[in-house]
């Protein structure tokens, strides 16, 4: 969905800087148009339906406000003081922080879209049965990898506890904002993920700030599942999906969604014996086995026979993880 967005305010250096801004970094998102005056506003309502306007404080009167779907008003630092209850947007903030709250107040008005006509990504699972192999690491190289060959690239944690502040700055809105949308049947999911979506400015990688508690994930049915996959799969081109190590119905759910399945293993025998029972015990392995490839971590060398492709990653002597996951995209996972 490309949501149209007028922007009205006289301050013709801010309105340009911002209007570029959207135009070269979020033109999967948004048509941008540009006013500066009340009447240049009003010939613009008159001609064109906007989704969307960002408008200077002075442009709100009832008689706008009344024929635009979603009016946002544009505060400075200063603040709006209004009883109109007109819905504002901080105008001196962080161009994402603006998109965030855009997408956000629009997903609350728009009907469920969960990506229509727009192509999915590849869904990768990262997975282990036995815990400290380096998932969150693999998953992440493996993500930065794909930005370097020129993809766009999502990391999604549904770990039951999350390490993504360990590799990323928490400075956005939680994930189980989304999480509290997914049983609406009027919330556009799709739209809420990518208001609330961050970007990794050293790797590129998209992701999304770890839930405020342990229940958030524990109690995501797998209905809810295939929602917020599929939300966070659209309009870019791989999803990658880290995983918590037990096998429950919600990685199962996952499994069966995903296009490929990493498997993880290290040096240490734990992990070795645990792979191995999974493969041999488990029937879920059977019904990912033809998309399941084995990844060798930390030097591993582990040949098994019954899954076709095997990549091998060295070890990174490094006690910094973020060093260690960017060291590895150079890696070819293909």
């Amino acid at each position: 969905m490309i949501i149209k967005l007028l922007i009205a305010t006289p301050d013709k250096d801010y309105s340009e800087y911002l209007s570029s801004a959207l135009s070269e970094r979020y033109a999967q998102a948004f048509t941008v148009g540009v006013c500066s005056s009340m009447r240049s506003l009003n010939d613009m309502l008159d001609g064109t339906k906007y989704d969307v306007v960002l408008l200077e404080s002075k442009f709100a009167d009832a008689k706008i406000i009344d024929s635009i779907s979603l009016p946002l008003v544009l505060v400075d630092e200063s603040g709006f003081a209004d009883e109109s209850g007109f819905k504002t947007v901080k105008k001196y903030q962080r161009i994402s922080m603006i998109v965030g709250e855009i997408l956000e107040n629009y997903a609350q008005i728009s009907k469920r879209d969960i990506g229509s006509g727009i192509e999915k990504a590849r869904i990768t699972a990262v997975w282990s049965p036995s815990g400290g192999t380096g998932k969150t690491t693999v998953a992440l190289a493996y993500a930065a990898n794909k930005i370097l060959h020129g993809k766009q690239a999502t990391y999604l944690s549904l770990e039951n506890f999350s390490s993504t502040s360990v590799y990323f700055q928490e400075n956005g809105k939680s994930i189980s904002k989304v999480f509290e949308k997914l049983d609406s049947l009027d919330s556009n999911v799709q739209m809420f993920l990518t208001g609330i979506r961050q970007q990794d400015s050293g790797s590129g990688i998209l992701y999304f700030c770890e839930p405020e508690n342990y229940d958030d994930i524990n109690i995501l049915t797998q209905s809810d599942i295939e929602i917020l996959l599929n939300a966070c799969a659209t309009g870019v081109d791989e999803l990658i999906v880290d995983l918590s190590s037990q096998c429950d119905e919600r990685v199962q759910k996952i499994f069966e969604i995903a296009d490929t399945v990493l498997l993880i293993c290290d040096l240490s025998s734990t992990s070795q014996t645990k792979l191995r029972q999974f493969i041999n015990q488990h029937n879920i392995f059977k019904q990912i086995q033809s998309k399941a490839v084995l990844v060798n971590n930390k030097g591993a060398k582990i040949i098994e026979e019954s899954i076709e492709k095997t990549v091998q990653l060295p070890h990174v002597q490094s006690t910094d993880p973020i060093s260690t996951f960017k060291a590895l995209s150079g890696i070819n996972f293909e």
